[in-house]
């Protein structure tokens, strides 16, 4: 571990093989935050080493947390829909979270999603940056304010830049759109249908992006 790093991060659980498998095997022994503790187990991202786009979301949701895969929940089979839809082949992109354990607080006999706070993002970024760095991306695609900030900055507004292609040195285009669970979070099927679109169109300017070569 370098002397620079902090004693809960996840740069302490590294491998010394520095390919995905490793990492991913590497990460279901992570405990450099007390979210181990609660979550079933790691979600690590999933996809191909060779994707062009890389998809950051906050955490892992109830179901990913069960099956120890990212975006099978909801939220993730709408983000396969606006994906076909946008014409991005859901085969070929990697997923991945921010923080990598299920954060949760028991409301009767569910599992209600709570948010990640600043040193669980801090210990669990490692994961992240050793994805990014892996895979090396044509374009980040950060999935809600958590993951935006979380990449651009504390002061990064969604709701101002969304679907704005930014500067970054972390890959050549890096955007930021919503969620997909901000969707289905809609109070109506008139705004969920709306929003849905707009995600749509956020996701076809990467399209365009990736048929420039």
């Amino acid at each position: 571990m370098s002397k620079d790093q902090p004693p809960d991060s996840a740069a302490e659980f590294f491998p010394s093989r520095k390919n995905l498998k490793a990492f991913r095997e590497a990460a279901a022994d992570c405990k450099a935050c007390d979210l181990w503790k609660r979550g079933t187990q790691t979600v690590f991202g999933e996809g191909t080493r060779r994707a062009e786009v890389l998809f950051v979301g906050e955490q892992p949701g109830n179901e990913e947390d069960l099956t120890g895969l990212p975006f099978v929940g909801p939220a993730g089979r709408l983000l396969n829909d606006a994906l076909a839809d946008a014409g991005i082949d859901r085969a070929q992109i990697y997923v991945t979270n921010v923080v990598k354990h299920f954060k949760w607080e028991p409301r009767g006999k569910r599992r209600i999603h709570k948010k990640p706070n600043s040193s669980e993002i801090t210990a669990c970024r490692p994961w992240l940056e050793a994805e990014i760095a892996l895979i090396k991306p044509k374009v980040i695609v950060c999935l809600g304010a958590t993951a935006a900030q979380a990449l651009l900055g504390p002061r990064f507004l969604v709701s101002k830049q969304r679907g704005q292609f930014i500067e970054s040195t972390l890959a050549p285009y890096i955007m930021a759109t919503v969620h997909p669970s901000s969707i289905l979070r809609a109070p109506d099927e008139e705004t969920r249908h709306a929003e849905k679109r707009r995600f749509i169109d956020d996701l076809k300017k990467v399209a365009r992006v990736l048929s420039k070569n």
